[in-house]
């Protein structure tokens, strides 16, 4: 007999979906969702549940959300995502969230702070202190990431000295994802991925890094021990099972940070396939066993469970790039737009360095911001797309090229996103720029269906994931490499002369 062929990634009704059933939530920037997977991570439909949130930002640098509102917000989608389901069918409960995010929590395990986001930039006179006491080569080797304001070292230094009391009253340093697991079913342990993104994590030994922990003067005891992703929790409140008797021996997988669950999403769980997400940001990471001897400079190297370590490079501006001409200087057409996306490079394109929010990898120069130059009379709107465009693919060939250092048996690119939704072409100049052909899928909630299909990688190992339909292949063209080459080293000489200084 016929083996019947692996399904794609579409949703299915209830009535035609195979157990075991995962319920995954996702915890985004904008959203909170929830919703059923089958057996081969496809979306179950109308068990689908969103709530809206919103970060609160300010001119001091706070980028905060209420971590009772998601906490609220989880249980709803929960029972939503629920309704209808007899106990016994769900066999996971699944979490990823943005990352790196902290609330301060009390001796009774109440909130003491909202939840301070991987956006929030208050500490960065603590940060400036933490890099003249500490070397931070050092540090990024051993971490796998640099000292920064989106990572809990600085952020601990801050509170200590501006919040002293608070300080002294914190019992947890937990994570968002962390705080609401706690709330709603009396859970403790953090994902070994989510200390990882948090920067106190030593990416050898698995374990916090107690050096780190030291310099900024925290006890390794206020933090949750920390879980691998084949360890899940079955030991919940009493109080959750009686919410949701559909839970009922349902094991709890600790909350996985975003860019982890993307990957596994689209299918990039392998060190030969290498993700790259255009959405607000972007990135390139690629999962790969072990973790590198030695880290290259522009890159960071979360560790995720004891065997793999997820390693790459991220961009702050991809999409606030696009939306940022199509409000301000160059507003087309989105016909218009593909068709300079897939045009032949022109001499005399305006040169952009696209950081309108400070740079990341690989240079990580926060306080850089945007570069335009090579403007004649004769430069347009297209031009100026065009050269966005090449800005932000050389951008991601400068971490591509870094992690093929890492990872040199990377075999294929998948790429999602908003971005390649919104415009089908914008993968064209990147796969010149990378000298590498880009596959573009789509697939809906790609982190939530990344997160259940974690779980169902540890529930049930060898059986088939849904396949994901490839939307289009963007090659490299042989003829264009000479100008991508001078692109990169015009673009390496403005970077040099403005940002690196």
């Amino acid at each position: 007999m016929a083996e019947e062929p692996i399904p794609t990634t579409q949703a299915i009704a209830l009535v035609s979906a195979p157990a075991p059933y995962v319920l995954a939530i996702d915890i985004g920037s904008g959203s909170t969702r929830g919703c059923l997977y089958d057996a081969y991570a496809r979306p179950i439909k109308k068990h689908l549940v969103k709530a809206e949130h919103a970060f609160i930002e300010a001119a001091d640098g706070t980028a905060e959300v209420d971590a009772d509102q998601i906490v609220s917000e989880v249980g709803e989608v929960i029972d939503g995502a629920l309704k209808g389901i007899d106990p016994g069918l769900v066999k996971a409960v699944v979490m990823d969230t943005f990352a790196s995010s902290l609330v301060c929590v009390d001796a009774d395990g109440d909130a003491l702070t909202a939840c301070i986001t991987y956006a929030d930039s208050r500490s960065s006179e603590h940060l400036a202190k933490l890099r003249s006491q500490l070397d931070e080569d050092e540090v990024h080797q051993r971490t796998g990431t640099r000292l920064h304001t989106s990572y809990h070292p600085p952020r601990l230094l801050w509170l200590q000295d501006e919040f002293p009391e608070l300080f002294a009253k914190t019992a947890k340093f937990l994570s968002l994802g962390e705080y609401v697991y706690a709330k709603l079913a009396g859970i403790e342990g953090a994902a070994t991925s989510t200390m990882a993104w948090a920067g106190i994590l030593n990416r050898h030994t698995c374990e916090l890094d107690e050096e780190l922990l030291a310099a900024v003067g925290v006890d390794r005891s206020r933090f949750a021990p920390v879980v691998d992703p084949s360890e899940p929790i079955t030991d919940v409140s009493p109080e959750a099972l009686r919410r949701w008797p559909a839970l009922e021996g349902a094991a709890w997988f600790p909350a996985v940070p975003d860019g982890y669950a993307s990957n596994i999403g689209v299918g990039a769980s392998t060190p030969s396939v290498a993700a790259m997400s255009a959405a607000t940001s972007g990135a390139i990471r690629v999962i790969v066993d072990g973790t590198p001897d030695v880290l290259p400079t522009g890159l960071w190297a979360y560790r995720v469970s004891k065997t793999q370590s997820i390693v790459g490079g991220a961009l702050n501006d991809v999409g606030r790039v696009t939306l940022w001409l199509q409000s301000t200087l160059a507003p087309l057409t989105y016909e218009q737009i593909d068709e300079v996306f897939r045009a032949a490079p022109a001499e005399g394109t305006p040169l952009v360095l696209p950081f309108l929010t400070g740079e990341r990898a690989t240079g990580w120069a926060g306080d850089a911001r945007a570069v335009l130059t090579g403007v004649s009379s004769a430069s347009g709107p297209r031009e100026l797309w065009r050269g966005a465009v090449e800005g932000i693919a050389i951008s991601y060939a400068r971490v591509f090229e870094q992690l093929l250092e890492v990872a040199p048996g990377i075999r294929s690119v998948i790429a999602s996103g908003g971005v390649t939704s919104a415009y089908p072409g914008f993968m064209h100049p990147v796969a010149q720029a990378l000298g590498f052909p880009v596959e573009v899928v789509q697939v809906k909630r790609v982190t939530m269906r990344g997160a259940a299909a974690l779980a169902l990688s540890v529930l049930q190992a060898e059986h088939p994931l849904a396949t994901i339909p490839q939307t289009s292949l963007a090659e490299p063209d042989a003829g264009q490499r000479d100008y991508y080459d001078d692109l990169r080293r015009r673009f390496e000489s403005v970077y040099d002369g403005v940002i690196a200084k």
